[in-house]
């Protein structure tokens, strides 16, 4: 069947090999499809890869192929198609165990993303192990899926949440956070990259301080798995969460990451089909980790695909990306940082990936907008980061964020169409 509105196809424009990073810019960005459409006839600039990453052609063709040629149901059946897409299924599983250094490969969840592994945690760990006048410490940083979970179970279980809080440049008060953990504290759940300012926290060392007084620890890595190598054994992070589409993968498939011997102790998040050992009207067996939390038929195609967008993410080097976004983000951070009017929202000395900023007086809305008209997509808004915002006294940002196909001259753009906006608004 045809389209009915077939996106555009344009020749790639060619971009040179990045020295600092050894990145052929060229190769990379040809095998992201998207980055040929024109927007208001501009060609696109994408810089909101912290809402969500675009996708190779190897992901797409892997999600195209399981549907086309393999798709059934998995650990039901005893046909070839079952067989061989419960086979790539657990594959999929091994490659995020490899992609975070896991133990065992029974330490990988798989969920809708992170805001699901979060509240998979609270609701199970949570309820077994939080009681009233307890205390469950985040940082002022968090995206709200790293708060509102934890709020939920304070206010059932009569708990308190803890906040430890920021400096002016959006770097954690470490002092402060070692203070409030204390005996009543029951988890820490931590952002490892700020969404909002692009902060990277001291994620060993508030975990070893936490550890020291026993408590388990949570990170949101949503935004710290597509910009940096992650070991979860050498962290030592008793949880770790991420969403796939935020590295390149599909939308609706995520990982929980959790050490075993907690996965074990921890009740079911969910009832239903292939999480249970035997059913009978008088009790239910549940089956071992991962599959006790994976209740019903998954996002099989999804998770393949994951498999694939991480495999992908390892071709390129993670060393590589890591280097070539941190080259785009210093060099937005000179460039924004210079036109006038521009105040930088978190200046931390370690950033990830993002870059936050207000205009003067012109309301992100607004200038997204006209950025926008000229083909820029950037995030304007509160980035789902509301306690942020209250603390640097702002409505909103508007936030660049950079993935690996992007290129010094698409920030050249962006600083062109914020110059624009200043015009029009002068």
């Amino acid at each position: 069947m045809a389209l009915v509105n077939p996106l555009p196809v344009e020749p790639l424009p060619a971009y040179a090999i990045d020295d600092a990073s050894g990145l052929d810019l060229a190769a990379v960005r040809a095998d992201f499809p998207i980055l040929s459409r024109r927007v208001h006839g501009r060609r696109l600039v994408y810089l909101d890869n912290g809402a969500t990453s675009q996708k190779p052609r190897a992901v797409i063709d892997t999600l195209l192929r399981y549907y086309e040629e393999g798709n059934a149901n998995i650990h039901r059946g005893v046909h070839f198609l079952s067989v061989e897409a419960t086979e790539a299924h657990d594959q999929a599983r091994n490659i995020v165990q490899r992609f975070l250094n896991a133990a065992s490969a029974n330490e990988i969840v798989f969920v809708r993303g992170a805001t699901e592994a979060i509240n998979l945690v609270a609701q199970t760990w949570g309820r077994a192990n939080v009681k009233s006048g307890d205390e469950i410490l985040v940082t002022a940083m968090e995206h709200h899926s790293n708060i509102v979970p934890w709020q939920m179970l304070c206010e059932e279980k009569g708990a308190h949440l803890k906040v430890a809080p920021i400096d002016d440049s959006g770097e954690l008060i470490l002092e402060e956070y070692k203070k409030l953990i204390g005996p009543r504290t029951r988890i820490v759940a931590t952002t490892h990259v700020s969404n909002a300012l692009g902060t990277v926290v001291p994620l060993k060392r508030m975990i070893e301080i936490a550890h020291s007084r026993g408590v388990p620890v949570l990170v949101d890595g949503a935004q710290s798995a597509p910009h940096m190598r992650i070991d979860v054994q050498a962290l030592d992070c008793d949880f770790y969460a991420f969403s796939g589409h935020k590295v390149y993968g599909p939308t609706g498939i995520g990982v929980l990451y959790g050490k075993h011997a907690l996965l074990e102790a921890m009740p079911p998040y969910q009832g239903g089909g292939d999480m249970i050992a035997s059913v009978t009207f008088e009790k239910t067996t549940y089956k071992k980790p991962p599959h006790k939390f994976e209740a019903g038929t998954p996002d099989i195609g999804g998770a393949i695909a994951l498999g694939a967008a991480l495999e992908y993410v390892n071709q390129l080097g993670m060393d590589r990306i890591a280097a070539h976004e941190h080259d785009l983000l210093a060099y937005a951070t000179e460039a924004v940082g210079a036109i006038p009017g521009v105040r930088l929202i978190g200046t931390a000395r370690e950033r990830a990936g993002v870059l936050s900023f207000i205009l003067d007086d012109v309301h992100p809305h607004d200038l997204g907008t006209i950025l926008d008209n000229d083909g820029i997509a950037v995030r304007a808004g509160h980035h789902c980061a509301q306690p942020v915002m209250l603390r640097y006294g702002v409505p909103a940002t508007t936030r660049a964020s950079f993935a690996v196909y992007n290129t010094r001259e698409e920030i050249d753009l962006l600083v062109q169409g914020i110059q624009k906006a200043r015009e029009v608004f002068a």
